[in-house]
This record gives structure tokens, sequence and C-alpha cells, in this order.
């Protein structure tokens, strides 16, 4: 059984993938899969095509600085584990051409204004 510490941040995370999710379809980004799980490798947050390109999306939230930037979190072992993910997703999709790439989308209340969040999307992130 998940704490209610796990339940408020799995919600504090859904809220904010919506955000990125929103953002990006307003840019044009078609949605292909939302937290899609390959076993125990993980999770992507979003998997979107941007005309004919797989885009495998990792969202960054922050309410401060403490600890960074939003997007520093997505550090070289998350790299890793996103990569492996996303080679998952090519494998059950059996995609036999495509081209791929991974953004990063910041949900950064620190440097917002009102209450809103800055939205950086980090495109051909690594």
């Amino acid at each position: 059984m998940k704490s209610p510490k796990q339940l408020n941040t799995r919600a504090w995370g859904t809220e904010h993938e919506e955000l990125a999710l929103t953002y990006l379809l307003e840019k044009g980004y078609q949605l292909v899969k939302k937290n899609f799980h390959f076993g125990k490798a993980g999770e992507i947050d979003l998997v979107m095509r941007d005309r004919e390109v797989y885009v495998f999306v990792e969202v960054k939230a922050r309410r401060s600085h403490t600890f960074g930037l939003p997007e520093e979190a997505v550090n070289q072992a998350k790299r890793k584990q996103i990569r492996q993910i996303a080679k998952g997703f090519v494998h059950i999709m059996d995609l036999k051409e495509y081209e791929a790439r991974f953004d990063v989308v910041a949900v950064d209340y620190a440097t917002g204004s009102e209450g809103k969040p800055e939205i950086r999307h980090h495109a051909d992130a690594f």
C-alpha cells in the first residue's frame, strides 16, 4: 500500500505531466502514449510524435531550486534508464524504421510568476 506522501508525489507528477502534454500538443506534437512502463526498467512520462520523429519526454517539476533546476535532475543514470525504456518501446511497437529523440520538459515554479510555472522545453536534450 502506498503512503500518503507517495500518493501526493504521484499526483504532483501527474499534474505536471498534463501541463507538459498540453504544452507539447499546442506546439503541434501528437500523443502516442502516456506513462509507458517497460518491466522493471521503469517508465517514460510521455511518448510523442513531432511529425515523423518519436519523442521520448521526461517531465521534471520543482517548487524551488534548492536541489537544482528541474532539468538538472535528468542525470546520466536517468538518461540511461530512459534510453533502455525507449528501446523497450521500439521493440514492443515493432518499429523497424524510425527516428527518435529525447526531450526534457522542465516545469519551474521558482522562475514562474503569479503561481504559474515557467515551462522550458529542451528538444533533443540528450
